[in-house]
């Protein structure tokens, strides 16, 4: 896995090994993320990643955070309670010298705590496939005030997602075996 774009592109992020299975860490892949990023910067949305505070919810390797951050984005909180992600946040955020701009919660995202801190206005979203845990995480990151009016929400899985009740529907785009949703929150 690589960083695809931005300051640091081309950086080689930490191999995931074995992961982890009862987490089911999967890394977003170098392809997917990098047409995620294509789709947010192709001009329909504006620019949302320069400047932005991201969200990275079920972080995994925090690949997407790491990539908003190299392009252009101010600051990243990545979320997950597995071990073995947090082993690999860490190391990522060493290698790509980011520890300033971005620390790791260690909680789990389908039950996040009140944010006691300014909103963020782009929010990543990689939950297990097929498990309804995305739901119940952007569910809790808007009632615990994490997700600014007007976030856009980047939403991996295997299948299409409708929009929750405070947001509504920008993109879809299927690519193999991974869908992503794009909405807006609402103002």
């Amino acid at each position: 896995m690589r960083i695809v774009g931005g300051i640091n592109r081309g950086l080689r992020l930490a191999e995931v090994g074995g992961g982890d299975a009862a987490a089911h860490l999967r890394p977003t892949s170098d392809r997917v993320r990098e047409a995620v990023f294509n789709l947010l910067l192709g001009g329909r949305f504006g620019d949302p990643v320069a400047g932005a505070r991201v969200l990275d919810l079920f972080a995994g390797t925090g690949a997407l955070a790491l990539e908003a951050l190299s392009r252009g984005a101010a600051e990243a909180v990545l979320v997950d309670d597995g071990r073995v992600a947090a082993r690999l946040i860490r190391e990522n955020l060493r290698l790509a010298r980011r520890e300033s701009q971005a620390r790791l919660l260690p909680a789990d995202a389908a039950r996040l705590p009140a944010n006691s801190g300014e909103p963020f206005s782009l929010v990543f979203l990689d939950p297990p496939y097929g498990k309804g845990l995305g739901q119940q995480a952007l569910a809790a990151a808007m009632a615990g005030d994490w997700i600014a009016p007007g976030a856009i929400v980047v939403w991996e899985e295997t299948a299409p997602m409708m929009p929750l009740p405070g947001t509504s529907l920008l993109d879809r785009r299927s690519y193999g075996g991974t869908t992503v949703t794009l909405l807006r929150a609402d103002p």
